[in-house]
């Protein structure tokens, strides 16, 4: 089994502030089988979201999720996002301050779940 889709870089990463404009950008990322990320302006910050449900990847294990929680709890623990909340398949930042740096962590999460499930696919384990 493989993934398809890439990585985004930051500059595209989708804005779905508007909910049709977050409709559309997940309808167009289960179309194409990809891993769902975008970024909203929610009050004074900006949120970053991805959901891997939108493509038929396999769900990373937990030794993955440690990673990107690590990486999650860094950027607490420096002040860049105030919530974050890590699982296998759904992320969620909130409160960034600015749209570049929410485009940054973006595009940073979506490459790196999108390369530990590559990893996970490529890799023997004992499942």
């Amino acid at each position: 089994m493989s993934t398809v889709g890439m990585p985004l870089p930051a500059a595209l990463i989708p804005d779905c502030t508007e909910p049709k404009a977050h409709h559309a950008a997940y309808r167009s990322a289960k179309t194409n089988d990809a891993i769902f990320v975008c970024i909203a302006r929610q009050g004074r910050g900006w949120m970053v979201e991805l959901d891997a449900f939108s493509s038929s990847g396999p769900t990373i294990p937990d030794q993955a999720v440690a990673v990107l929680q690590s990486a999650a709890e860094a950027l607490v623990v420096a002040g860049t996002v105030t919530q974050a909340s890590i699982a296998p398949d759904y992320i969620s930042m909130r409160a960034i301050e600015k749209e570049a740096k929410a485009r940054e962590i973006a595009a940073a999460f979506h490459a790196a779940l999108h390369g530990l499930r590559q990893l996970f696919i490529a890799v023997p384990s004992q499942r």
